[in-house]
């Protein structure tokens, strides 16, 4: 490893349900153009859900050194779902994207339509999300409202959405910060934007000065 690879802020991305590890390259890419040493975390998020996935990834964090995480929908909750579970573990910084920290009203509609098989061993997470964070890692969450998307569709969601994910559903009590972009639930992990904010974060601890801050 070269001298300066070792400085580079090291991340590690997780990915929401349905989605595969290589959901997250294009914003493995930008992070990486931006000055992180990025990897991919991967875990079967319907077959395995948090009872395999919070577990692998505490085993994959441990003794490893300072690392942030950045989790995409499900990837927050998870995330942050391993810090509460080990909280010694050496993350200074969490960014959320989309995440629905305080319970998806989408998994909600989906179980009530009797498709909660949809969701496999990750519906008990969506369906009621975390306690108040209380944890010692900085947490940012990055939320959309542009509402295209399933939970639209189905008509699950009231108020401003990223389309799958309510802006209240992602205000869960003891964030470091909130903030609010343009996009849709599926845009974020292509939005530069998005990249911008979650780089920002991860370097500072706060989203910058001129981002749309949700005041719920």
């Amino acid at each position: 490893m070269s001298h300066s690879s070792s400085r580079q802020p090291r991340v590690l991305l997780l990915h929401g349900i349905w989605n595969p590890r290589s959901w997250l390259m294009p914003l493995a890419l930008r992070l990486r153009q931006q000055g992180f040493r990025v990897d991919l975390f991967g875990y079967p998020s319907v077959f395995g859900g948090p009872d395999i996935a919070v577990p692998s990834l505490v085993e994959r964090l441990r003794g490893s050194g300072p690392i942030h995480l950045v989790g995409h929908s499900l990837g927050g909750l998870v995330a942050l779902e391993a810090l509460r579970q080990a909280p010694d573990l050496d993350v200074p910084r969490v960014v959320c994207l989309g995440s629905p920290l305080c319970g998806s009203g989408t998994a909600r509609a989906l179980a009530e339509h009797g498709w909660s098989k949809a969701l496999g061993r990750s519906g008990s997470l969506l369906l009621h999300g975390l306690p108040e964070w209380h944890g010692r890692a900085e947490v940012g969450l990055v939320a959309g409202n542009v509402a295209h998307g399933l939970g639209t569709l189905m008509g699950a969601l009231h108020g401003d959405s990223d389309g799958t994910v309510g802006l209240e559903e992602t205000r869960l009590p003891g964030l470091t910060d909130h903030c609010v972009v343009p996009v849709s639930h599926t845009g974020m992990v292509l939005s530069a934007e998005v990249v911008a904010m979650t780089a920002a974060f991860l370097r500072q601890g706060r989203f910058p000065s001129e981002a749309a801050r949700y005041a719920g």
